[in-house]
């Protein structure tokens, strides 16, 4: 395998585990009486500043060319509409069975991917997608016979469809070869309008409760947002959308891990089972090129 694949690969999966921190930082704000409005505000607004600082501190160029307004614009509100629809979804559903259905969204890629750009979609990625699907559906333990709420899962599905546009997005458009810092600066400089919006110019806006509800504020800005967007884009760069997307699978992993080291959720043998799934997925994908190229030298012979 090629440095560029296993540094793609690398990126995908701390993309995944960093956006799989989400209900984390935001269930207790949730809790402590905040909506889903003001704390994606801090969110964005905080990560604006700590992204721009950095590209201060490095020296990096603000500057853009006019072509790149319109698709850093639509690619902002994508990925700032994918984070409502996510959020709002909490108030509907348990966090981890959103961040469960969440995972749509590899499959919506490789369908955009294959419909509109003609990409082959091999075998073993279809193999993949329906092995993970079969995982994740494992750790979802629906045993009290609730029903799910049709409204929460319509928002994760939109949630996973804007998500989805804005993987292929930033692949398929002029955006591919501005810089990775600069880019995720401006997609969240355009997509937290949503929330200034929504809170009414930020009159609505709540403050955080408590000091120490401030460290789960600066933690959502920093590992779900800054950390999880640029890895996302330093890996579709290097290895494509599906494969990038399809990483993704480590995200109910990690929500998972956190339930039962934080929440003190069980860890029962289903759970256990739907983990290895989810991991076998994933290391198919990273080893699918060097396999289907192993297979193709010993047909040869």
């Amino acid at each position: 395998m090629t440095n560029e694949r296993l540094k793609g690969f690398t990126y995908g999966a701390i993309a995944a585990a960093s956006y799989g921190m989400n209900p984390l930082f935001a269930l207790p704000l949730y809790g402590a009486g905040m909506n889903a409005d003001s704390v994606l505000f801090y969110r964005y607004f905080l990560a604006i500043v700590m992204l721009g600082v950095l590209m201060k501190v490095k020296k990096q160029s603000f500057a853009l060319k006019k072509t790149d307004i319109l698709p850093l614009a639509v690619m902002g509100l994508l990925f700032s509409f994918s984070s409502l629809f996510l959020f709002e979804s909490y108030n509907y559903m348990d966090a981890g069975i959103a961040s469960t259905i969440l995972f749509v969204y590899p499959v919506l890629v490789a369908i955009i991917m294959a419909v509109f750009f003609h990409e082959k979609v091999s075998f073993i990625t279809m193999f993949s997608i329906a092995m993970a699907f079969t995982g994740i559906s494992l750790l979802y333990e629906g045993g009290d016979g609730k029903t799910l709420n049709m409204f929460g899962v319509l928002l994760v599905i939109l949630s996973s469809l804007t998500y989805a546009v804005y993987i292929v997005g930033v692949n398929r458009s002029s955006l591919k070869d501005l810089p990775t810092a600069k880019l995720t600066f401006y997609a969240l400089l355009f997509g937290v309008i949503i929330y200034v919006v929504h809170l009414d110019f930020c009159a609505a806006l709540q403050p955080v409760p408590s000091p120490v509800l401030w460290v789960n504020v600066l933690s959502l800005a920093l590992f779900p947002t800054i950390i999880s967007l640029i890895m996302m884009t330093l890996s579709i760069h290097s290895i494509g959308s599906t494969p990038a997307a399809i990483l993704g699978a480590l995200e109910p992993v990690t929500a998972l891990f956190f339930g039962v080291a934080v929440f003190g959720e069980q860890l029962t043998p289903r759970i256990m089972l739907g983990v290895l799934m989810i991991l076998t997925a994933v290391t198919l994908i990273i080893a699918a090129q060097p396999l289907l190229e192993l297979a193709k030298k010993h047909t040869r012979h």
